[in-house]
């Protein structure tokens, strides 16, 4: 009989264990903040280029409440960066910030069924941040960005760009 519980028991804390690591309850209540600043290129000259806006979007919430703004910015050096501010929106497991090549976003599947470009994981799910676009590609092609929730296929918001 006291095998029997040692099993249960063991059973218990395995499957709590696995469960856990999937659904990182935690995160729930814990906000990870991020306080980047836009990155400046220095020129030869010593004088300071000032950085292009690409285009711009304001968060649409999801099945997170998502807000602040998302700016693709075309740097003195070529460099293309997405930088979010003011954002804020709930921490999860397995959150990634991807370019979508859509206008709108009708539910969490359109996210996974587009061939989205990722460009890493949320650094915080509040404050300003920078995520570095890679050459090659072509950002008039993608009209969203997405704060995406790999592991459970989850939009928790979109911002729509306008192209400036």
């Amino acid at each position: 009989m006291k095998r029997k519980y040692i099993f249960f028991i063991g059973a218990f804390l395995i499957v709590g264990g696995i469960l856990w690591s999937l659904f990182r309850p935690e995160k729930l209540f814990i906000d990870k903040k991020v306080n980047e600043t836009l990155p400046q290129t220095e020129m030869k000259s010593k004088e300071i280029k000032q950085e292009q806006v690409i285009s711009e979007g304001q968060f649409q919430s999801g099945v997170h409440e998502t807000t602040g703004t998302a700016t693709i910015y075309q740097l003195a050096d070529g460099k293309r960066i997405l930088r979010l501010t003011h954002f804020a929106t709930s921490n999860g497991p397995d959150v990634r910030v991807v370019l979508v090549p859509t206008k709108q976003l009708k539910n969490n599947e359109d996210v996974k069924n587009y061939k989205y470009v990722e460009l890493g994981k949320l650094k915080g799910n509040k404050g300003d941040q920078n995520y570095e676009i890679p050459e090659g590609i072509d950002v008039s092609a993608y009209g969203a960005v997405s704060v995406w929730c790999k592991r459970f296929n989850e939009n928790f918001g979109a911002a729509y760009f306008n192209t400036n």
